[in-house]
């Protein structure tokens, strides 16, 4: 059957993961301009983690998890929170919004590739022409974007990022297997938050340019991208396996580039519109494919 009977809703929380997670490079761009990165960073994720384990705990979850879980759960917290967000925050000091994320929208192919060479996940080719395709789409998009850039220390940066976020990716699954999603969710932030306050304590003086601009962007990159999306993307995966799941991240320079576009004024181009098209059809081709769950 060419559309499954479960394809339909895993489409929609695809493009509704995509479209929160991209939104957040545009409202960190905002608040790396007024505030200093790793603590607005830690700030967010200690505020994100304490009200997911209170929606945990009213739908009556459990805080215990399993060693499984504990150990996914500190791989993603540590490789996504601390790693993936702090570098980028940093990087989008110097670098923009859209930038960012066209280089995060790389990770699918970082995770089919250590799925394939560390967990022997098998590919077909359905599968590996649409990560291609997907991969091609990017390079479209990035081609009128990165020849401007004389600095590659943020770019590098934010490279390292997706390695670090494709790790965290392929540990989703088992995090959230035994259930007691929003307490995982809780868990992970809160222990972003932690590793991270060292490191804004040390290396970062609080100067902070209060304005409401600020304060709305923080609520809403904490709510929205950090509380919401997160959660979409464990259910996400633990029903289609990583490797399709982060197919949807190749939709980060379009959606990324469009709302820098309409609240940054981050320009969009024809290359823009192309690059999108060819994305689609690769992700179209993987969740069609019969790619192993990883």
């Amino acid at each position: 059957m060419f559309w499954r009977p479960n394809s339909l809703r895993v489409f929609i929380l695809g493009i509704a993961f995509a479209l929160m997670w991209s939104s957040a490079f545009t409202s960190a761009r905002i608040i790396v301009s007024a505030a200093p990165p790793l603590s607005a960073l830690s700030l967010r994720f200690m505020v994100s983690g304490l009200l997911a384990m209170v929606i945990g705990w009213a739908l009556g979850q459990s805080l215990s998890l399993t060693r499984a879980q504990w150990k996914a759960t500190f791989i993603f917290g540590i490789c996504q929170n601390s790693i993936y967000l702090g570098l980028n925050f940093i990087a989008m000091q110097e670098v923009d919004a859209s930038i960012a994320a066209i280089i995060a929208s790389t990770m699918p192919l970082i995770v089919a590739f250590l799925g394939w060479s560390i967990f022997r996940n098998q590919l077909n080719f359905k599968a590996t022409f649409g990560l291609i395709l997907g991969f091609t789409g990017v390079l479209v998009i990035m081609t009128t974007r990165i020849q401007s850039i004389s600095d590659l220390g943020p770019i590098i940066l934010c490279i390292i990022g997706s390695i670090s976020l494709a790790i965290a990716t392929l540990s989703v699954k088992n995090a959230g297997s035994g259930g007691n999603l929003w307490i995982i969710v809780g868990y992970q932030m809160i222990i972003g938050s932690v590793v991270l306050l060292p490191f804004a304590l040390f290396f970062e003086k609080i100067n902070v340019i209060w304005s409401s601009k600020l304060l709305i962007a923080f609520s809403y990159t904490t709510l929205i991208p950090g509380l919401l999306a997160t959660w979409v993307w464990f259910v996400l995966v633990s029903e289609v396996g990583a490797i399709k799941g982060a197919t949807y991240h190749f939709l980060n320079p379009f959606f990324g580039v469009l709302i820098a576009y309409i609240v940054l004024n981050e320009g969009v181009g024809l290359y823009d519109y192309i690059g999108v098209i060819i994305i689609s059809l690769g992700i179209m081709a993987v969740q069609f494919s019969q790619t192993i769950k990883s």
